[in-house]
């Protein structure tokens, strides 16, 4: 008769709490250093709700549905948000300036040393300001988190980066060409528009899997995982900079090139940190967005989230800004050398489908 295979000892039995509670003090220790560098620059700290019309609209991304009762028992679905921007724009929209959140953010289908369904995402906007801005911020806070928690490394599973060391600045076209030996622009044209079999012949060259259902951002994506991100963040942190326009998400197209958008991440120990956009503001252009994004979410997953048009309303007159969102949890793993995002939430969210 077989056995049932023992489960490993939850989180709250006192052994393993134990265990954990040193990365834990560390992370009180940071979030409190994080919250008052943020008041010594004159930001707000804002707390958004959780419940929104529509938890964003990234083709990838899924989110937890629920549903609103209305005192009339009418009924209509609520999204737990995967990220409080929308919020967070129309917050400028309102007026504020200089805003900075820590909110609990919901993600499904995600799991695991780097993936939690719940975390936190510190997410910080600058009115009238450039997207560099934020590079330096981000410099000074990976400082910051390892100054706090007593360590001059940040560790991932054998990887090392030094937050006392400039980041790398890197574009996405100079990554392409450097670790994969492909010239992503060549597959763009001057309008933006990509050129799926261009890549794809670049992918090939390179000898990267290509699949006849592919599309141009399927391939993208993979260049990105297989070949891109295992090289960033090592021994320095990088800034991964200049993405696509049809990888923009909620970001403008740059200036001095119109096929790239001002948007970068953030990687340390090939470990991606943070997401940053010079931001969006034609309502117009993001409606499209937003729909093509739904319609690949469609085409893949068989499914769509609406469209919030409060967001698109309030964005229409939203100032020109700068904004970012930072995992919060795996900042504080590469500070203290925790191995798995569960070692630094206080109550991890229970397991299911075992």
């Amino acid at each position: 008769m077989d056995r049932p295979v023992p489960s490993p000892s939850p989180w709250w039995t006192p052994h393993v709490h134990a265990d954990r509670r040193p990365f834990l003090l560390s992370r009180n220790r940071i979030q409190a250093g994080v919250r008052a560098f943020f008041a010594s620059r004159d930001f707000v700290e804002v707390d958004t709700a959780t419940l929104q019309t529509s938890p964003g609209n990234e083709a990838h991304l899924h989110a937890f549905v629920t549903e609103a009762v209305g005192l009339d028992g009418s009924r209509a679905p609520l999204y737990l948000h995967t990220s409080p921007e929308f919020a967070c724009k129309k917050l400028l929209a309102a007026g504020e300036t200089r805003i900075a959140c820590f909110a609990h953010v919901y993600r499904n289908r995600e799991r695991g040393p780097l993936h939690h369904p719940e975390f936190t995402m510190l997410e910080w906007y600058r009115a009238g300001e450039g997207y560099e801005a934020l590079m330096r911020d981000c410099v000074e806070i990976l400082r910051l988190a390892a100054e706090t928690a007593g360590t001059r490394t940040l560790a991932w599973r054998g990887r090392e980066a030094d937050p006392f060391r400039e980041p790398e600045r890197l574009s996405v076209a100079e990554a392409f060409d450097r670790f994969a030996g492909i010239d992503l622009l060549a597959s763009i044209d001057a309008s933006g528009a990509t050129d799926r079999d261009h890549l794809a012949a670049g992918l090939k060259a390179a000898g990267i899997r290509v699949a006849g259902d592919d599309t141009w951002a399927d391939l993208f994506s993979r260049v990105v995982v297989e070949r891109v991100e295992p090289h960033l963040g090592l021994g320095r942190a990088t800034i991964l900079d200049e993405y696509p326009v049809a990888e923009a998400a909620l970001a403008r197209p740059s200036a001095r090139d119109r096929r790239v958008a001002e948007r970068f991440e953030l990687y340390a120990c090939g470990v991606e940190l943070a997401n940053a956009f010079g931001e969006l503001t034609d309502a117009a252009e993001q409606r499209r967005r937003f729909e093509a994004a739904m319609a690949e979410k469609m085409r893949i997953y068989g499914e769509s989230y609406p469209v919030d048009e409060d967001f698109l309303a309030a964005l229409a007159r939203m100032p020109e800004a700068s904004g970012i969102a930072l995992g919060f949890d795996r900042l504080v793993m590469l500070a203290t050398g925790a191995a798995r995002i569960d070692q630094v939430l206080w109550a991890p969210v229970p397991e299911t489908g075992r």
